[in-house]
């Protein structure tokens, strides 16, 4: 599946993977994420981290009429306030794919799959 952009030049289609990957690239690099995490938890393994090359798996990319929704599943670090690192992620992912894609999001839901305690 894909997103549909017309531009004045023509038409560009976008596949929903692309987006994932950007979306989490975006999403590990805020203060706070330890990881993407599969949204099958059942299936895939409890909180498991995914791997760059995995972030569909963690991520939902929904296109209802114009606009784009997308559900990110993360596991963020002990300690942290959630409420905080979740608005931020939204914020990054929101800048990073109008700035780098051109393409307006909708919504941004953050579904916490577990806190990761690190070892000092």
């Amino acid at each position: 599946m894909s997103i549909e952009l017309q531009t004045k030049y023509g038409r560009v289609e976008i596949s929903n993977d692309v987006i994932a990957a950007i979306a989490g690239g975006a999403a590990v690099d805020c203060y706070g994420i330890v990881g993407m995490a599969s949204k099958n938890q059942l299936k895939d393994g409890i909180a498991e981290i995914l791997r760059r090359e995995n972030f569909a798996k963690g991520i939902v990319v929904r296109q209802e009429n114009d606009e784009v929704h997308i559900d990110l599943y993360v596991i963020v670090s002990y300690g942290t306030k959630i409420s905080e690192v979740a608005h931020n992620v939204q914020t990054k992912v929101k800048y990073t794919l109008d700035k780098t894609l051109g393409l307006s999001v909708q919504s941004i839901n953050i579904y916490v799959q577990g806190v990761r305690v690190t070892n000092p």
